[in-house]
């Protein structure tokens, strides 16, 4: 295709921090961006020229919302599949098909295998009868996760003993029984695959979770993690062209002694790169919007020996504290209600 000129308007389907990066990108570059969700608080709409807030389902206001987008991408992987049928084929990019794959942990699981990845050892549960003879088959420790609508912790079960999966009930949607993975260290590919097939990807950096939410992201990796890395993208490669993939990527990992563990896959910018804003010539959230647009892509270089991205969680420091240091850049999204596991914003030290 040819690239989208300055002027055109891209459409975001949510509208949270993510969705506010990539706005925020997509300005600098000439374009307008229109969010649709059904949140009426929405700090990606802040910064925005337009805001649609509706209903995922409600047909005409996405009918409305299609037609004034040259295109249009999603800044979480949670938006429902089933409505996003409607739209002009082409409009949504990336397609549909990453959005099935990635809300479904089972799915996402096989088809990770299917291209030569390697998950924790796991077994569906698709009832309550299954989930003591897939802890009995797996062993313990292990963690019990439901198929869907699970991120930053939610929906997921530390089973220590058999006994802890006692009382536990399984949804519909069924669940994943997955064994303990002993890892030395977390870490995430980010990739960006062009309309054109070129695929870019930034380093890899080490990831701490606390409670399932990611508090820091450290470069350089450690050396165990650079040496696991080359695998880890390639099998990211594969996925995103196996997808017919446009825009960024992010695979996490678990760096073992028996190489890279595949833990999931996001079909969209990433919080474990937030970090490119200021660490590298381009950052995530432009090269997403110049991937989506048709435009060549920037380069991925570190900008830095040294970056550390740290998240702010459930609160937020007086921003004087944060900016004593000189080499600090601080990023608050705009949520007024601080609570706990609230990703509030992130800074970054580069160098």
């Amino acid at each position: 295709m040819s690239a989208l000129p300055a002027g055109s308007t891209i459409g975001i389907l949510g509208g949270g921090q993510l969705g506010r990066m990539m706005a925020m990108a997509a300005a600098q570059l000439g374009y307008r961006c229109h969010v649709f969700a059904p949140e009426a608080d929405s700090v990606a709409a802040e910064v925005s020229a337009e805001f649609t807030c509706a209903g995922w389902h409600d047909a005409s206001a996405l009918a409305d919302f299609a037609r004034g987008c040259d295109v249009i991408t999603y800044e979480f992987e949670k938006v429902p599949v089933a409505p996003l049928a409607a739209l002009p084929e082409g409009l949504l990019v990336p397609g549909a098909q990453a959005l099935e794959v990635a809300q479904d942990r089972l799915t996402e699981k096989r088809f990770v295998e299917g291209l030569g990845g390697k998950p924790a050892p796991y077994l569906p549960v698709d009832s309550d009868d299954g989930l003591a003879p897939a802890v009995e088959r797996l062993g313990t420790p292990g963690i019990l996760k439901t198929r869907r609508d699970g991120y930053d912790g939610k929906g997921q079960w530390v089973i220590d003993t058999a006994r802890d999966a006692q009382g536990i009930r399984v949804p519909q949607a069924g669940m994943v029984y997955e064994g303990l993975v002993r890892f030395a260290y977390e870490f995430s590919v980010v990739l960006v695959r062009g309309r054109d097939g070129e695929v870019a990807f930034w380093d890899s950096a080490r990831n701490l979770h606390e409670g399932g939410i990611l508090m820091r992201t450290d470069l350089p990796a450690p050396q165990i993690v650079k040496d696991q890395v080359a695998e880890a993208l390639a099998l990211a490669t594969r996925i995103a062209e196996a997808l017919g993939y446009a825009g960024v990527l992010t695979l996490e990992f678990f760096a073992t002694e028996d190489g890279p563990v595949f833990n999931e896959m996001a079909p969209r910018v990433h919080n474990s790169g937030h970090w490119t804003i200021e660490g590298a010539v381009t950052s995530q959230f432009e090269n997403h919007i110049r991937a989506i647009c048709g435009l060549p892509l920037g380069d991925t270089s570190r900008m830095a020996e040294s970056v550390v991205m740290a998240n702010l969680i459930g609160h937020v420091p007086p921003s004087a504290e944060i900016l004593a240091d000189p080499k600090a850049h601080l990023h608050l999204y705009g949520k007024g209600e601080a609570r706990e596991g609230r990703k509030m914003g992130h800074v970054t030290h580069v160098g």
